[in-house]
């Protein structure tokens, strides 16, 4: 009987609660996954687990049920929990990511879709997210802006052009710079969206403040929050998929799909500007999708190359190499824009050199 079972909250930081809930994912195909900070169980009277739901951050993830407890709403009661937790943690806007066919059972627990593609859905607890997002950024827009985007839909893409940028500018370099200068050349408007989650060595407050600093002379860029609408490699749950698929290919079709179907008609995009990326794989074959799938839906793509100086193409993860092995040098100045070099340098010293005596 579903009455002889109940929901109470699994205690993480207890191994052995821990260690059920991984292995009890593991019977169901599943994977435990290490950022997991919240999850909530399903147990008969014997403290046998028999169902689960987590959450990372604003992500809920990880659910599984036994088989002799679906078709009792016993989804609905895990989802409930996590909510109320969520809530009460000052965390009101709630995030699935699942497997395509699970859609329906989300759907039936309150959440809306927000995109999906054949493998995967993403689904979030209320309602018009992306277009709330998206006017909230045109409210906070200065006048001419907002002049830009109305002419822009009225036109119905005869009008003025307005593009996009997504980037994590962690920091903001000289090859940012360019590709932002190129961009803005070319659109009456440019919304540059600065990647929002602080999963980086440079905080997301700074990561803005130096984009701002770089860009200001650019009068037609609008730097903005990526907002939870840009899907991160580091945020696409992984636990569902199978030995073989690819979770980066998938992350990035979701990702794409959302932007070209939800963010860009809600601000009147027509075209999104990227680098070549001769050095990074993961983002070659960001790129790659963008190629393939913007297009399909009314997007133009365009892909510039990547500045270089005599030994390298230039890029933020240089940068933060050399940071980390010999603090601020002068050789950093040749990298990033002044107002960068300003920050790094009072930011971080300059390590001492190891002595070359015993």
């Amino acid at each position: 009987m579903i009455e002889d079972y109940y929901i109470r909250e699994i205690a993480l930081s207890y191994p052995p609660e821990r260690t059920a809930l991984s292995e009890f994912l593991s019977a169901h195909e599943l994977r435990f996954e290490e950022d997991i900070e919240l999850a909530y169980g399903v147990y008969d009277e014997d403290e046998v687990l028999h169902g689960c739901g987590c959450a990372a951050g604003a992500l809920l993830k990880c659910f599984a049920l036994d088989a002799s407890l679906r078709g009792h709403n016993m989804l609905g009661a895990l989802v409930s929990e996590l909510l109320q937790n969520r809530f009460a943690a000052g965390i009101s806007e709630l995030f699935v990511i699942t497997r395509r066919h699970n859609e329906t059972l989300f759907l039936s627990c309150g959440f809306h879709v927000l995109a999906h593609t054949e493998q995967v859905t993403m689904l979030e607890n209320r309602a018009q997210g992306p277009e709330r997002y998206a006017a909230a950024i045109r409210a906070a827009a200065p006048s001419d802006f907002k002049v830009i985007s109305e002419k822009a839909a009225a036109d119905a893409g005869h009008g003025p052009q307005i593009g996009a940028i997504v980037m994590n500018c962690n920091p903001f370099t000289l090859g940012h710079r360019a590709l932002v200068a190129y961009a803005a050349a070319r659109c009456d408007f440019l919304y540059l969206f600065v990647v929002e989650e602080d999963r980086s060595m440079f905080s997301s407050a700074v990561r803005m403040e130096l984009v701002k600093a770089a860009t200001g002379d650019l009068k037609n860029v609008y730097p903005v929050f990526s907002g939870p609408y840009m899907i991160s490699a580091s945020t696409f749950p992984s636990y569902f998929l199978k030995a073989g698929e690819d979770a980066a290919a998938l992350q990035c079709e979701l990702d794409i799909t959302l932007f070209a179907e939800r963010i860009a008609p809600a601000l009147n995009i027509t075209v999104r500007f990227a680098g070549e990326e001769p050095l990074d794989p993961t983002t070659a074959r960001y790129n790659r999708a963008m190629r393939e799938l913007l297009p399909a839906r009314g997007i133009q793509f365009t892909e510039i190359p990547r500045v270089s100086d005599a030994s390298a193409p230039i890029s933020a993860s240089r940068v933060r190499a050399l940071l980390k092995k010999q603090g601020w040098t002068e050789t950093l100045r040749t990298l990033v824009p002044q107002s960068t070099a300003a920050y790094l340098e009072r930011t971080f010293p300059p390590k001492e050199e190891e002595s070359l005596t015993d």
